[in-house]
């Protein structure tokens, strides 16, 4: 099975570019790896991963409205690998994982509404604290875009 979840900060904005009548969108989220103490104060160890990351239509759309650098996210999607021959000649290899799923990342604060951030707070945000049941309120504007209206 070829499953992959990442959670983690976009290291940029979102790419968006039209493809035809649809959009496709290019990321990369910064993971934290899971280090011991030691292994963290050690000079030069690398302590987290960047992941690419593609998605396509109505999850790209949604990447470029409420996504921005330094956003928190939540990926499920699939390991895809590729190649190409660039301008040179020379054959570049690639990995990608293709979103499935794209969800808020926990940190996320109260946003605008409109997709830009005020206060320095990112866009991929929750409007609200936790009920007391525990679940978050959806932000302002996003019930259109979920699937199950």
């Amino acid at each position: 099975m070829n499953k992959v979840e990442i959670t983690g900060r976009l290291t940029k904005d979102v790419d968006v570019r039209a493809n035809g009548d649809s959009k496709v969108a290019r990321l990369t989220v910064a993971c934290d790896r899971k280090l011991t103490k030691e292994q963290r104060q050690k000079e030069g160890v690398q302590t987290a991963d960047f992941i690419s990351v593609v998605a396509f239509g109505k999850s790209a759309e949604f990447l470029e409205k409420y996504f921005k650098k330094g956003s928190a996210i939540e990926v499920t999607g699939r390991i895809q690998t590729g190649s190409y021959t660039n301008k040179d000649g020379v054959k570049i290899y690639t990995t990608d994982v293709v979103a499935e799923d794209i969800g808020f990342g926990v940190g996320a604060k109260a946003s605008s509404g409109n997709g830009n951030a005020e206060g320095g707070n990112n866009a991929a945000q929750t409007s609200a604290p936790a009920d007391e049941d525990g679940f978050l309120d959806i932000p302002d504007g996003l019930d259109e875009e979920l699937p199950f209206n």
